[in-house]
């Protein structure tokens, strides 16, 4: 385990130590660590909303994982990656971290930019999947809560979320969990689904409850008049926020939860008729009327510097 100086008890934000098969505390509380090298910190300090979602991904990881290799939600998610990428531009990554990582999207995109990263998801199953397909030696992941993390305070350049902070009904324990473990000027940059728009508003309510492979208990997209003030509050100040995707991301993407889109991998031409459905909806979205009228939105914000790690 490479990274143990960035872990930390997420019960008193102690120092850890390996002993064996387990990282242990100053003050004695003891971490299981899987054959695979996953330190288990949720074992026994997890809010109840992070075990109904450990449940719920342990479940549905295999479907998941498998929806992301589809030819038409690669070729729409090339296009969300892109304006990732834009909005990360030059930014230092030396010591970052994904929370909510799943198999670690953000770190697959990111590549070799990344110098050290520590992925935190809840679910286990998950985690075993991104040390399998892990290329970079220098990413480690670890089981926890996203919002009573294992990671020391102001040790982080960067944190990223992709599709974890709407699983998160405390988003004030969350956001301020980011900001402790960042450093002054580091940032937080999130890719999430967004309901500002009446329509995805009324199309999720109905969806969320339908779909076994979603959760309405523990799902909430974000909207920008919620999220922004719970943010600064947590001392975070805003860089960016804007929406992307529209029709074209209705019927591309989420394959895990639209059973009729699989078949869609078989139709002769998908990629580039994902392309061009893509180009149509950063159109739209550019409308200056239709600005916030997107079903994703990226955003960033900073931890101002001279704000104590």
């Amino acid at each position: 385990m490479h990274h143990l100086d960035l872990l930390a008890c997420p019960l008193t934000g102690s120092a850890l130590r390996r002993t064996g098969d387990a990282l242990v505390g100053a003050t004695g509380h003891r971490y299981s660590v899987t054959p695979s090298g996953i330190p288990l910190f949720a074992e026994q300090h997890c809010s109840e909303d992070a075990k109904r979602q450990q449940a719920h991904y342990d479940r549905v990881a295999a479907a998941y994982i498998a929806s992301l290799a589809y030819p038409h939600t690669l070729e729409y998610m090339d296009y969300l990656d892109t304006a990732f990428l834009d909005a990360v531009g030059d930014a230092p990554l030396d010591t970052v971290a994904e929370i909510c990582c799943g198999t670690g999207e953000a770190f697959r995109l990111l590549g070799s930019r990344v110098g050290r990263g520590v992925g935190v998801d809840i679910s286990v199953a998950m985690l075993e999947a991104a040390v399998s397909a892990r290329e970079n030696p220098r990413l480690e992941f670890t089981q926890g809560d996203a919002t009573r993390l294992p990671l020391r305070s102001g040790a982080f350049d960067a944190v990223f979320m992709f599709g974890g902070i709407h699983h998160v009904n405390d988003r004030q324990k969350l956001f301020g969990e980011i900001a402790r473990i960042l450093k002054p000027g580091g940032r937080f940059y999130w890719r999430e689904p967004v309901s500002d728009f009446w329509l995805w508003r009324a199309l999720r309510a109905v969806i969320y409850r339908l779909s076994p492979a979603l959760d309405h208990a523990t799902e909430r997209p974000l909207l920008y008049e919620e999220t922004v003030p719970v943010l600064q509050a947590a001392g975070l100040r805003p860089l960016q926020w804007r929406t992307y995707g529209f029709f074209g991301f209705c019927l591309f993407m989420n394959s895990d939860v639209l059973i009729f889109n699989r078949a869609f991998r078989f139709i002769p031409g998908i990629r580039r008729l994902t392309r061009w459905a893509a180009a149509l909806d950063d159109r739209i979205t550019r409308t200056p009327t239709m600005g916030n009228a997107g079903l994703q939105v990226i955003g960033c914000a900073e931890k101002p510097r001279g704000e104590p790690a």
